[in-house]
């Protein structure tokens, strides 16, 4: 690990503004996934800011029935709260389907959405990786892609987005909240947030270098059976081959968010006014481009997708 210099934040303004003004800046609470990053030299900050004690471990109603979530409310705390289990079961059941006990207890709702991909090629620092280090290539094309996208990649990269927090925050239509340097507040649909890799992989949301997450904001309950159903090649402890975030209605038309496919969550809310599996898995594939390694993800898809409904129905 290389040496690095460390501050404590005392607002969010100031821990933007840190970021603006300091070459090589990078912000921490749980560190869940950068100090890994860290140890490995895939990521080199010269300097942390700590933001741990910015008070932003919250969870409220806010007043047109919906919720917002501190940036730095802990995975455990959100998926135990009783509304959140309530009103937002999907989101609760995704949470629970990631990382470990011991990680959820540290890793922060805003650095969720911000983990880094867990491409093998990725952290192997031996191999070119265009995320890691822009125009080296792509190690991944042409390799052992099992576990990678098959929509909205490009010829530089085909690296997936992890989390599955954030697969049941797309299903919810959440909103990202920030504030930069000056002051100024965005309010980012998730389905915005994240984006696809183009020309510029290392780049991975659309946040601004001085701009820090506050909070997710989730609109009103949507009424419907909240299923998540996390595919993996093991039981625990291990990331998606294919995963489903469902609210399903009683005639079984629903909203429906994939994780495992793509660089970010994946929705297709036109294949959304489909009935039936085969129909549903077909528009959200559309253009998916599969390797002999993941050719089998679009029959997972259809399959999981299939057995979601089911449950729903039952």
């Amino acid at each position: 690990m290389k040496a690095f210099t460390y501050e404590k934040a005392t607002s969010p303004a100031a821990a933007a503004a840190s970021l603006a003004n300091t070459p090589g800046a990078k912000l921490i609470a749980g560190g869940t996934n950068l100090l890994d990053l860290m140890k490995l030299q895939i990521e080199t900050p010269m300097h942390l800011i700590d933001i741990n004690r910015l008070q932003l471990d919250r969870i409220d109603s806010t007043p047109d029935g919906g919720m917002r979530i501190g940036a730095l409310v802990r995975n455990t705390d959100l998926a135990a709260h009783s509304r959140v289990r309530k009103d937002y079961a999907v989101l609760s059941r995704a949470l629970l389907a990631g990382a470990s006990g011991q990680l959820r207890n540290k890793a922060t709702t805003a650095g969720n959405l911000l983990q880094r991909t867990r491409c093998p090629y990725f952290y192997d620092t031996a191999l070119p990786c265009n995320k890691r280090q822009p125009g080296s290539g792509c190690s991944a094309i042409g390799g052992i892609d099992r576990n990678l996208a098959i929509l909205a990649t490009s010829e530089h990269c085909i690296a997936t987005h992890p989390s599955d927090m954030a697969v049941g925050m797309r299903v919810l239509d959440a909103v990202v909240e920030t504030v930069r340097a000056d002051g100024t507040q965005r309010m980012i649909p998730i389905a915005d947030f994240h984006r696809p890799p183009g020309d510029t992989p290392q780049i991975e949301t659309v946040l601004a270098q001085d701009e820090l997450i506050t909070a997710v904001t989730l609109p009103a309950p949507v009424a419907g059976k909240h299923i998540y159903r996390k595919v993996r090649d093991r039981a625990s402890y291990a990331f998606a081959l294919i995963s489903v975030a469902a609210i399903v209605e009683p005639d079984g038309r629903g909203r429906f968010a994939y994780g495992g496919l793509a660089p970010k969550p994946w929705r297709v809310e036109a294949a959304e006014r489909l009935t039936g599996a085969p129909a549903i898995a077909e528009a959200t594939l559309a253009g998916a481009r599969t390797s002999e390694h993941n050719a089998f993800k679009p029959l997972l898809v259809q399959r999981t997708l299939a057995s979601v409904l089911q449950e729903a129905k039952a």
